[in-house]
């Protein structure tokens, strides 16, 4: 039985069903995310989504979206920025467009998509929508939204306490690069350089370097990437996440290669495996199939700026990635030795292969990373260009493993979906009664060649094996061979053409898709007080919020360009990070501390009662 529907048996109420999200910068990254096992693919149109430089063309969609559907795949497409009065037509037909390419659902911002969007499509609220309280999860569901993607900061019992709120599906995040402040409200790009965030073009602030001083102009930490956070890594929390009341679980990263995304998204597919195997009552993944062979995933492989649980467990922990705003990738050791054209490495694990073509990296003397590449590595000497700042006891990481990347490369998984075969053998005719994982159904009956098999146990043993083969995507196994009378001999050609032909006869039905929650729209829902925060950039916009009763709604920020609001709201705090919190140090005050970079100041503030610093 195919490992992920061996509980099928079980009315499939009784289930929940668990979505591993991928992303994709292209189809074709969002196609290998299919066959590594993701549950889900979300992916950029040409226009309104986050990320300015991941979009693509409505026909690359439709390619994606006719591939994944025949796993029962699901693709979400981000129309997650912004729409602005004048955008509103163009807003429209791309939506329609959309959903005639076969999106099976929007992940939106701006809630005049609620609006916008053709009848019948199904809307995420976006993580920009910056739910963090099961208040605004609940208003944020009267919306029309039929899932709520929630704020990366919240810890598991705030998880728990906005599932009890709403009957909405939960999406979370639990892998990838982390913004320092709560989604959707950061203004800090548009700030300094004029780039709104919220409408895809953030400039990546939080990882600059800046100097940090007090009020009376102290140097507190000097050419640091102080706004920096670590990545995100929940792989270990993934049961305690479903239990919390999660459905989705998504690795952040449309603009990654498309290595990142078949290691990540193969060692979390795995791990899920793995959680609905201890769970087989309560849990079943949310499309079929499982990828097979390939490579073995390792994360220590892959871009990071080493990991944190963030707040997961409600407790603060070390969150920063200040020293490297870059993947520094795996510590291999410190520098030994310098010469020209050459460094020997002091390894600190002596099991360690070097590959040439590696990539490594250290932190030079001014704080910046400094990469270079192995051109030959033989044991733990490095043979390469000359490196200015590489010297005698530098620690030294790989962050590109060369070895690994070709395997990601060459091993590539194949998806498989598993079909069971029952054969009958009745006078002159073969009857074969296929069942897929997914419940498709397909009969075939055949004459067979008149001679008689010499030998009826091994003949029988042939069918078997001959029929429980690949063909296309599925995997066939034989449940059983009946015979009634003499057994016919049949050679492998006319078996391995009927193991085609079943497989033809399931193309041809549709995969059955499993259900996605529908938003309904509550108006008697009661609102939250809504400021410019919430980015009132349309008219219709502006209207669904009135309706509801709201109050001061001010144009967004990216239409107003106000000074001094706060640029950003985070749940984490430099004085934590640097032991200066008053709880660390009794009698510390949190007065403002001052951020510089490049002759502009930005002014740090600390709200003790919630445990929250804000930029301004």
């Amino acid at each position: 039985m195919h490992d992920r529907l061996s509980f099928r048996p079980k009315p499939q109420a009784e289930w929940r069903n668990l979505e591993l999200l991928a992303p994709a910068r292209t189809a074709d990254i969002g196609i290998a995310a299919v066959d590594c096992g993701a549950d889900a693919v979300y992916i950029a149109g040409p226009a309104f989504g986050a990320r300015q430089a991941a979009g693509n063309p409505v026909e690359d969609i439709r390619r994606l979206c006719d591939y994944a559907h025949r796993f029962g795949v699901r693709i979400y497409v981000t129309f997650n920025t912004l729409v602005y009065e004048e955008e509103i037509p163009q807003a429209r037909r791309l939506l329609q467009e959309l959903q005639e390419a076969g999106v099976d659902a929007l992940i939106v911002q701006d809630a005049a998509v609620t609006r916008l969007a053709p009848e019948g499509m199904i809307l995420h609220a976006s993580t920009q929508c910056a739910i963090r309280t099961p208040e605004k999860a609940r208003f944020t569901e009267s919306l029309g939204y039929g899932r709520l993607v929630l704020e990366r900061e919240l810890s598991l019992d705030q998880i728990r306490a906005i599932r009890e709120a709403v009957d909405a599906e939960l999406e979370v995040f639990v892998h990838g690069a982390l913004c320092v402040c709560y989604s959707g409200q950061c203004y800090l790009s548009e700030h300094l350089a004029g780039r709104s965030a919220n409408r895809g073009a953030c400039i990546q602030a939080c990882r600059s370097l800046y100097d940090l001083e007090d009020g009376e102009g102290k140097v507190l930490a000097r050419n640091k990437a102080l706004l920096s956070l670590k990545d995100f890594n929940l792989i270990h929390r993934l049961e305690d996440l479903a239990e919390a009341g999660a459905d989705s679980f998504k690795i952040e990263g449309r603009l990654k290669s498309i290595s990142y995304v078949r290691n990540v998204v193969r060692a979390y597919s795995e791990a899920l495996d793995a959680l609905v195997r201890r769970y087989p009552d309560r849990y079943r993944r949310a499309s079929y199939g499982t990828p097979r062979g390939g490579f073995t995933p390792d994360l220590k492989k892959t871009f990071n700026r080493d990991y944190t649980e963030l707040f997961l467990d409600g407790v603060r922990g070390s969150w920063a990635a200040m020293d490297a705003p870059k993947s520094m990738g795996e510590y291999i050791g410190t520098v030994a030795s310098v010469r020209s054209g050459a460094l020997t490495v002091k390894p600190a694990d002596a099991s360690l292969v070097l590959h040439n073509g590696d990539g490594f990296a250290f932190v030079g003397r001014d704080g910046s990373i400094v990469g270079f590449r192995g051109d030959v590595c033989e044991g733990f000497t490095i043979r390469c260009k000359d490196i200015p700042g590489l010297k005698e006891g530098t620690r030294l990481y790989r962050n590109i493993d060369a070895d690994f990347e070709r395997k990601l490369e060459a091993a590539r998984p194949v998806r498989e979906i598993g079909v069971t075969i029952n054969v009958r053998l009745v006078g002159e005719t073969l009857a074969a009664d296929a069942e897929s994982e997914d419940g498709r159904k397909a009969s075939f009956t055949v004459p067979v060649p008149s001679d008689v098999a010499r030998d009826a146990a091994r003949m029988l043993e042939t069918i078997r094996m001959q029929l429980a083969k690949r063909s296309g995507m599925y995997a066939f196994s034989v449940s059983e061979v009946k015979a009634d009378g003499p057994v016919p001999f049949m050679p492998a050609a006319f078996l391995n053409g009927i193991r085609r032909q079943l497989a033809d006869a399931l193309d041809a039905q549709p995969v059955p898709m499993l259900p996605l929650r529908k938003g309904v729209i509550r108006p008697d829902a009661a609102p939250e007080t809504l400021t410019y925060k919430d980015n009132i950039a349309n008219s219709i916009a502006r209207e669904i919020y009135r309706e509801r009763g709201t109050s001061q709604m001010e144009e967004a920020y990216e239409l107003t360009h106000r000074d001094g609001v706060e640029y950003m709201r985070t749940k984490y705090c430099l004085r934590h990070e640097l032991g200066l919190c008053p709880k660390q140090r009794p009698g510390t005050r949190p007065d403002p501390l001052y951020l510089l970079n490049n002759g502009r100041r930005l002014r740090l503030d600390f709200d003790c009662k919630v445990c929250e610093m804000t930029v301004r």
